[in-house]
């Protein structure tokens, strides 16, 4: 189980006012390295997942994925009787929503985003990774020449694909600092709130109010049961799968009962805060974090990263105005959205870097945020209908914009590679062996002087 940072006795705001991604403390570093480990395995099988899916649509068998995907399943009278691959968005994705909603939650309460000072960094940098991608996947429709309702995809090169991110990191074998580890963390929180609320306001059609409006009922009873410590999982998903189906019988994607429902376990900044106490929010983020990265999620990037190309497919996706824009997004409008945010911080608050730190280190981690695929490819189905022709192509290019950006990323971060890694060397030092590196004592020890 991962534990939450406890509150530094050093004060980091009077020597680093000026400074961006500083180091941080001792106890930040480790949290982060962990939740590092656990994106990383998650990211592993994501990327399996969808090698095997790309591979299998593309053999002579491929008959026989697309009879699974669009097997159906579930009772009639429900409306329920889904596809698998319906079940796999709609369903499983929910749980992964769920994980992501109370990771806000604590990361708003108790975490970075809890400090305005070190929040509006991650904040801007995201919302400029958001409006850039779109913006530019706009303007390259409108150059290659709109196409139907090609402009409809506009928010599929917006996300960032934390899990896939990380497995490249993992790959790569860098040694890039824990703040800046800490910075694409945070800012994939950032991300995945802008992406929800997409969703939720763009690519919900046909609101029923009536059924959204009863879906307030199990949810409300979800809050009472987790504030009156009824905490039983059985107990508990009674009220969760009534709101998750209210939710998905009113036209809104199912996937926002997975938010709500995150957002609605009570979390403590004073508990968060007590490494020696595990929290209510951190028990149930421990729990189902396996069943998310391990199963829903590689579960559902095995159905929509099945795209045909071969047999004329690939012809087909590059003369596709929404293909072209989704990928000039993720590879051109990721970076210069999120590098063009952090230096435009840094020029209007009079910031500068922290001095371990370059520019090109936020350039590499700027082309890293344009591996999109999860929350792309779920959008590319919601704007485009799944199964459409040009879900196919835009499911497609999801995968070679993210390919491209990540070895954009690998070469940019390789650079650096050698530099950190002797820096790492030095500064994991423990010469008078008390567990924790030398640079965090000297650094507490400079810091009380002041």
């Amino acid at each position: 189980m991962t534990d939450r940072p406890t509150t530094s006795p050093v004060d980091d705001d009077a020597p680093l006012a000026r400074r961006l991604l500083g180091r941080g403390t001792w106890p930040e570093a480790r949290y982060v390295a962990t939740a590092l480990r656990a994106e990383t395995v998650g990211g592993a099988l994501l990327l399996g997942a969808a090698v095997l899916a790309l591979v299998w649509a593309n053999t002579p068998w491929h008959a026989a994925y697309e009879s699974l995907s669009q097997l159906r399943v579930g009772p009639l009278a429900l409306h329920l009787n889904l596809t698998l691959a319906q079940w796999a968005s709609d369903g499983l994705l929910a749980v992964f929503f769920l994980v992501a909603g109370v990771e806000l939650k604590r990361e708003f309460v108790a975490g970075d985003l809890s400090d305005r000072a070190k929040a509006a960094l991650p904040i801007a940098a995201a919302a400029c990774g958001v409006a850039v991608p779109a913006l530019l996947y706009a303007a390259a429709v409108l150059v290659v020449g709109p196409q139907g309702d090609a402009l409809r995809g506009w928010a599929i090169p917006t996300a960032t694909d934390i899990a896939f991110a990380l497995a490249v990191l993992a790959v790569i074998n860098t040694h890039l600092p824990s703040s800046l580890r800490s910075f694409l963390l945070t800012l994939a929180v950032v991300d995945d709130l802008i992406a929800i609320t997409i969703i939720a306001i763009f690519y919900s059609n046909g609101v029923d109010l009536l059924m959204l409006g009863l879906a307030v009922v199990p949810l409300a009873g979800f809050a009472l049961m987790l504030r009156f410590g009824i905490h039983h999982p059985l107990l508990l998903a009674v009220p969760a799968l009534v709101a998750w189906y209210l939710v998905h019988a009113s036209g809104v994607h199912a996937t926002v009962a997975g938010v709500l429902l995150g957002l609605l376990v009570p979390v403590s900044k004073e508990r968060e805060e007590d490494a020696s106490y595990h929290t209510l929010a951190e028990r149930i983020e421990h729990a189902l974090r396996p069943w998310s990265a391990g199963v829903a999620v590689p579960i559902f990037a095995f159905f929509a990263a099945g795209v045909r190309f071969v047999g004329g497919g690939l012809g087909d996706s590059v003369r596709d105005a929404a293909a072209i824009g989704v990928v000039v997004g993720l590879v051109l409008g990721k970076a210069l959205g999120i590098f063009g945010g952090t230096y435009l911080f840094a020029r209007f608050t009079r910031a500068e870097l922290d001095e371990d730190l370059a520019w090109s280190d936020i350039a590499g981690l700027s082309l890293l945020a344009g591996v999109g695929f999860t929350v792309s490819l779920l959008i590319g189905e919601l704007a485009f209908g799944e199964g459409s022709p040009r879900d196919d192509h835009v499911r497609l290019a999801v995968l070679v914009g993210s390919t491209f950006a990540a070895l954009l990323a690998a070469v940019a971060l390789r650079i650096r590679n050698r530099h950190y890694r002797l820096v790492e060397e030095r500064e994991t030092s423990d010469d008078d062996g008390d567990g924790v590196p030398d640079i965090y004592v000297q650094r507490r020890s400079s810091l009380g002087s002041d």
